[in-house]
């Protein structure tokens, strides 16, 4: 499985995309990410499972446009 995810950063929110998420947020909240990093604390906002990569990457990709943070928005925050 791959998972598409939202951490609430202290200034705004993350989107990601990984197929370990206990590890990926682990490093997230340890600061050993760096798009984050500098935005601590940040918490699991939202996670998507999807089985197929491709798709998971193409959905990560959405939910950072314009419409898909708009999505966002609407409908799971």
């Amino acid at each position: 499985m791959h998972f598409v995810y939202s951490l609430k950063c202290k200034d705004g929110y993350y989107i990601g995309c990984t197929d370990d998420l206990k590890e990926r947020l682990s490093r997230h909240q340890n600061g050993y990410v760096p798009a984050t990093k500098n935005r601590l604390p940040v918490e699991l906002d939202f996670y998507v499972a999807i089985q197929v990569k491709y798709k998971a990457f193409e959905f990560e990709k959405y939910l950072k446009s314009g419409s898909g943070r708009a999505f966002v928005m609407k409908h799971l925050l």
